[in-house]
């Protein structure tokens, strides 16, 4: 999916939508949000290991949900990651 057609889906959603970046071989130990996300990787990649589940690796193009509340945690690559999220 493209960025733009990612965001105005999200938008006529009615998620708030902004751009994550975080630093290479970064990570967060398990935790929640107070919202639920839905994302599209735009450059690096992303590790995210939900409670119960396997760990899932995810690049450019690819996209990701997370529940509201859902336990996680999360790894950056060496190129660290960005992605659009949108959150509501």
């Amino acid at each position: 999916m493209d960025r733009a057609g990612f965001e105005q889906e999200l938008q006529a959603q009615g998620y708030e939508v902004s751009t994550v970046s975080r630093l290479a071989h970064g990570r967060l130990d398990v935790h929640t949000h107070p919202f639920e996300a839905h994302a599209l990787i735009l450059t690096g990649e992303i590790r995210i290991q939900c409670a119960g589940e396997e760990e899932k690796l995810y690049r450019p193009g690819e996209v990701f949900h997370l529940a509201h509340g859902q336990p996680h945690s999360e790894s950056y690559g060496p190129e660290g990651v960005s992605y659009l999220v949108g959150r509501r």
